[in-house]
């Protein structure tokens, strides 16, 4: 566990999404709200250095990172895989411009998903994003999350690709029903 700048304790591999982005040279993080990229998202938002954006869809991402790129600045998306399924007509954006876009997926309809609501697209996302062209990566091992994202940076910003690494369900541990 690594201590988060709010002092707050949380899996190494969540402080290594962050620290990857910001080695990176990544300027904007934008997200719809997620537990699994909370950490991140604290970390970019109390960075002074990026630019963190809460997106009402994700979609509008793909269009921001598209304007982000062409004033000269890198970004990345964070989001569930149920937001794939949200972004799969502006993939074509990314395919026809060959800008780079980086995004970081958390896993929902996974392994032990509680929810079926999230089984449909989590089932679903990762062929959708490879039928748009986006190369992806899948991490279920904590020790995979950083090599997995610096490889997916390298290729999104030095090959104008789109690339997208998968954090699986397993990462994030088993979600509990609220009762």
């Amino acid at each position: 566990m690594a201590p988060d700048l709010a002092g707050a304790t949380a899996p190494g591999w969540q402080r290594d999404v962050f620290d990857v982005l910001k080695a990176a040279q990544v300027k904007h993080v934008v997200y719809v709200p997620d537990a699994g990229h909370s950490t991140a998202i604290r970390l970019a938002e109390a960075d002074p250095s990026i630019t963190s954006v809460v997106l009402t869809t994700e979609q509008e991402g793909i269009g921001y990172l598209a304007g982000a790129w062409l004033g000269g600045e890198r970004g990345a998306l964070l989001m569930q895989s149920s937001g794939v399924g949200n972004c799969i007509n502006t993939l074509a954006l990314q395919a026809c411009t060959r800008f780079p876009l980086l995004m970081v997926v958390t896993m929902r309809g996974d392994w032990a998903e509680f929810n079926q609501w999230q089984n449909p697209m989590g089932q679903a996302a990762e062929a959708a994003l490879r039928l748009m062209g986006v190369l992806t990566w899948r991490a279920d091992d904590p020790k995979d999350v950083a090599p997995l994202l610096r490889g997916a940076a390298t290729m999104a910003f030095d090959g104008d690709a789109a690339c997208a690494v998968l954090l699986g369900q397993r990462l994030i541990g088993e979600k509990e029903w609220l009762k």
